[in-house]
Parts: structure tokens; sequence; C-alpha cells
């Protein structure tokens, strides 16, 4: 009886040897300090601004080793992080505010392998270093947002449909619509039915002069709200890292109100919380022009229609309850200094819809007075009596009032703000919109990138100390077979860093911590065998058979053994966050290849030792 696989079998196994030393290979490759430049108005560096960096960095005698442009960004390599941190520096006094500068780590990998998208592994934030942040989304605000909008769409839809009614109040939850009489109240109610049946529920209050509608949000209609608010504040936070410039971000759900942000590389805390948590939008109002505002603030109660608002020096200005435009029209923003007024201001632009609400309001209101007013809704989450109590403000502010000489349309200036880094600010913030809902931060982690490097070399330490341990025992046990379970393991090790790059999975600690488990999770399989192999030959069985016999008769063993910590695995991905999902990805991915490299690839270099020869005196196991 002879050991022999098929040529296709060692043809297979020869092409994962090669693919897997391939895509491991960029992993040995340094990386470079480098500074990257984008401009996030056009998402493209133009010739001419990357010939401007060429020049200031030369002056400064800060050139780059070398200057690459990928998907229109400009990446600048150094040879030290202090050239790095010094062209940085220069560059954001330099450009625009159109343009990000950011630090990042390029890798140095051979273009040769790029061009066969070999990549290495993604770091996480505990190898990396970066901050963590969770985030609480406030669910509860989107039924105020909704009453808002509300509001303002019954008061103009009625008045154009000529449905008389007398006023439209907004509670917390729900929305008042009062009527001079029941006859009136039914036709409204009439319309609005047909407008709203799938949004809304209507409940008739009062009688006579009293009618009154009351207002609320449907069931289903407020769970896909809240729904849609998650998926846009994750997507406006990834708007706002990307205007941060930092690379690989790390931005999720987790749980039915929770955002996961892990930024690496970034150390300024501080300017992430306040670009992440920063909810801030304008709105356009037209100036209530008779109105005696002081008189307003002294009594405390507003004309009808109106509502007291203060501007930045505490001067009272009542402004139309009615919104002209909000910020949901704007499609782009940048900062700069405005030419009439020597001051920091935000240039605007609107979206074809905004534009010609704009173009129509501002044309029905030449010479009157229009107010543009700078929301910024913050949370701050504070341990009281150890509990976490979270408090939402939100300020209101005229920041600039100004006559409409003409009709106005795509393209404006807001002046008024008090600071050129405010008036960035706000234009970083209107670029990638809104939150849909206002957040807290209910856990914050900070990793230094020399912790993030220590954590790096004891996982490689543990790794190696491991690796060692297990290769010096199979040698001096197993001896010829515990050779090829060392190629085997090798292999393993190379495998699973290739497919981990080939993925672009985040590589972690816990993760590191799987790879450990594999190797004992690996070289177990082959102890199964190799004991299955010294125990048939025991019983009398000739080297080939018992080598056969002990492969074959080990192989459901391991494969169980295998299957349920794959199923382990799996239930740890489905159910764990963060760190567990990547100690769970590791692990599925160690367990597969294991399972390839102790059982296909020990049998077949056992069979190309041992599977040609007639007779065997002994086999050295």
């Amino acid at each position: 009886m002879r050991n022999a696989y098929p040529v296709w079998v060692y043809a297979l196994i020869a092409v994962a040897i090669l693919a897997g030393g391939l895509y491991a290979l960029p992993n040995i490759f340094p990386e470079d300090p480098a500074v990257q430049v984008a401009n996030a108005r056009t998402g493209e560096v133009e010739p001419a601004v990357a010939s401007i960096i060429d020049v200031i960095l030369g002056a400064q005698g800060l050139e780059a080793k070398q200057v690459e442009e990928r998907e229109g960004q400009l990446l600048l390599r150094y040879d030290s992080a202090d050239h790095q941190l010094r062209s940085a520096d220069v560059l954001r006094g330099a450009l625009d505010d159109d343009h990000v500068v950011a630090l990042s780590l390029a890798p140095a990998t051979p273009q040769w392998l790029r061009a066969i998208n070999g990549r290495p592994m993604s770091l996480g934030l505990d190898l990396r270093g970066g901050v963590h942040f969770l985030m609480e989304v406030d669910l509860n605000a989107v039924i105020g947002t909704a009453m808002e909008r509300y509001t303002n769409e019954f008061r103009g839809r009625l008045r154009e449909e000529r449905l008389a009614f007398e006023d439209v109040e907004r509670s917390a939850r729900h929305l008042t619509v009062t009527f001079a009489s029941e006859q009136d109240r039914a036709a409204a109610l009439t319309w609005l039915n047909r407008q709203y049946r799938a949004e809304l529920d209507f409940r008739e209050r009062g009688a006579g002069e009293d009618s009154s509608l009351e207002v609320t949000l449907d069931s289903d209609h407020l769970t896909e709200l809240r729904r849609l608010a998650l998926q846009q504040n994750i997507s406006t936070l990834r708007k706002r890292v990307d205007e941060l410039g930092v690379a690989e971000p790390i931005i999720a759900q987790q749980g039915e109100s929770r955002i996961v942000v892990q930024l690496p590389g970034v150390q300024d805390t501080a300017r992430a919380k306040e670009i992440l948590g920063a909810t801030a939008t304008l709105e356009f109002r037209m100036v209530a022009e008779g109105a005696d505002a002081r008189e307003a603030q002294q009594t405390g109660r507003a004309p009808s229609g109106t509502r007291l608002y203060f501007e930045r020096d505490g001067t009272p200005v009542l402004l139309q309850r009615r919104v002209m435009l909000t910020g949901d029209y704007i499609t782009g923003a940048s900062s700069g200094i405005a030419q009439d007024t020597g001051g920091p201001a935000v240039f605007i632009n609107l979206d074809g819809q905004g534009a010609r609400i704009f173009s129509r309001v501002t044309a029905e209101n030449v010479g009157r007075l229009m107010a543009t007013v700078f929301i910024e809704t913050t949370t701050e989450t504070t341990e009281e009596d150890g509990e976490l109590v979270r408090r939402t403000s939100r300020s209101e502010e005229v920041i600039n009032i100004a006559r409409i000489n003409e009709p106005l349309g795509r393209r404006f200036q807001i002046t008024g703000l008090e600071s050129t880094r405010e008036a960035h600010n706000l234009a970083l913030l209107l670029r990638a919109g809104a939150l849909a809902a206002p957040m807290s931060i209910v856990e914050e982690r900070t990793v230094g990138p020399s912790l993030g490097q220590e954590n790096i070399d004891r996982g490689m330490q543990s790794v190696i100390i491991g690796f060692i341990g297990v290769m010096l025992f199979m040698i001096l046990y197993y001896r010829v077979f515990g050779l090829i379970a060392n190629f085997a393991l090798a292999l393993n090790l190379v495998l699973i860093v290739s497919i981990l790059s080939l993925l672009q999975a985040t590589l972690t600690l816990p993760g590191i911590a799987g790879i450990v488990l594999v190797v004992g999770i690996a070289v177990d399989a082959n102890v199964l065998i190799f004991e299955r192999i010294r125990e048939e030959l025991r019983n009398g069985m000739s080297p080939q058979a018992a080598i056969s016999s002990g492969y074959e008769r080990a192989f459901s063993t391991i494969a169980d053994a295998n299957v349920t910590t794959l199923i382990a695995a799996v239930v740890l991905f489905l159910f764990g966050t963060g760190p567990i999902k990547g100690f769970a990805i590791t692990l599925s991915i160690g367990v597969v290849v294991s399972m390839f490299t102790a059982i296909v690839v020990t049998r077949a270099i056992v069979n190309l030792t041992y599977g040609r020869q007639r007779r065997i005196a002994r086999l050295s196991i």
C-alpha cells in the first residue's frame, strides 16, 4: 500500500503557498510617515496646487522623498516623523480651508505588489493608537425635529389650500391645530388625512370655538424616522471624519441607538469631539419689522406669528416663525474673508430646489430685513451620584441681519461670525450635513502611539515565543514528522496573515491573541494524527498502512473539534462587539486554515517523503 495524492492536490498546495507568500509579503515593509492633502470641495487636488505645495515645502527645506497621487489626493512621504509634522504645519498655514491636510502612515509596499492588490493588514486602534468614542444618539429628539417640520409645513400648506385655522402650536410630542369652528376643522381634517394618512394620526378635541386637532406621529412612521436618523448620523459622521482627514476610520452602529467611532492616529480628542458631536445648521427668517422686540423681552410675550431671538451682542430681535430656508438645502460651504466687511465669512452653495425657494422668497421680500439664525446643539454627559446624566443644550442666535436688495440665488455669503476658526468649523459642518438627532459621548478612550507600538511588540513577542516553543516540542517529540508539522504551522501563520491582508481585515490585540490560540489548535490536529500513527505501529501495522490509517481515523475527531470551535467563533462574531469581533474573525480564519495545513499539507509532505518507498524499515515519529 502506497500513500500518494493526485497531481492536482500538489498543484493546489503549491498555489496556496505561492499566493500566501505574495499577499503576506507587504506586511514586512515598514510604513513611511506621510502627509495627505485632499480637496474637501472638489475631491481632487489641482496640478497648480500640487506645484504650489512643492514650492512651499522646497523653500522650507522640507522636500518629500516621494510624492504620489492617489484617487485625487496628494501623498507626500518622508523619512522621519519630524519632517512629517513640520510639513503638515507649514501646509495647514499656507493652504485655504478647502484643502484638508492630514497625517498618516503610508505603507512602503513595492509597486509590483500593489499592482496585484497586495496591501498590508490594517491595524486597529489598540495597535496604531488614536481615539475611541461610543456615542449615544438621542432618538427621542427625532420627534421634536419632525414636529417642528410639520408645524412650518402645516402653516404654509393650509394657507395655500385656503383652509381656515387659527394657529398651529407645537409641544414635545404632538401638534395642536386650533380652529374657529367645527366646520373649519372638518374641512382641514379631510385634506390633512388625504395628505398625511401614512405619517400622522389625528384626534379631534373640543367643540365649537374651541375646536382643535391633536396631531401625533404614526408609530410605524416614527420607527422609520428613528432608523433613518441613525443611518443619517452614521453617514454624516463619515463625512465629518473625511473632513478631518483620518485614514481608515471605523464608524459602525452598535445596538439600537449607539455608534462606535474609532479614529486611528488621531490624538487631538478635543478637536475630534468638537467636530463629531456638534449639530450646527442655519435658518433664514424674515425680521418682524415694526414689532417692539424690547417690549417682548420685558413682557416675555411675543406677538402672534413671531418669536424672540437675540443677536450676539444681546440685542433682542423679533423674527417671523415661518422659516424661509433651512440648512438642509446646502450642498457646499467654504470659509474665507468677506470683501465688504473684511471679517470671517462662510460662502454657501444651495442645491437646485434650495436655490429656487431662496430666489422666490427673497424676490417676494426685496427691501425687507432677513436674519440668519445659527443653531447649535451640544450634548454633555456627566456623572452625578454614580449615574450618567445627559444634558442637551440648544443655542439659537442671530449672527447676521441684512436687507434684501435683490433676489438671491444659488450662491451667497454669511457674515457676522466671531473668528476664522468658527467660520471654518461652520463650513465643515455644513459641508458634511447636519446630524438628524443629537448625540452624546458615553465612552471615550485614547491610545497613544507609543502604547500602540508596545502592544504590537508584545503581541508579536507572544506569537514568536509560542511558535518557537511548539516547534521545539514537535521536533523533539516527533522528529521528522515534527519537522513536517512545523512547516505546516509556519505556512498556517503565513496564510492567516495573507488572508487578513487580502480581506483588509483590521488586526487588533485580541486578534493577535486569536493567532496565538490558532497555533495551539493547528498543532493539536497534528498531535492527534501522529499519536494515531504511533498506535497503529504498536498494533503491528506496516508503516504505509499506519500513515494512511492514522490520517483517516483522526480526521473525524479533528473535524468535530474544529467545527465546534468554528461555531463558537461565529457566535462570538454575531453577538460580540469591537475587539470580540476581531478575535472571532482571526480565530475563524485560523481554524479553517489549520484544517488545510494540518491535514492536507502535512499529508502531502508525508506522501512525498515516504509514499514512494516500497519498504520502510521504520518511521521517524
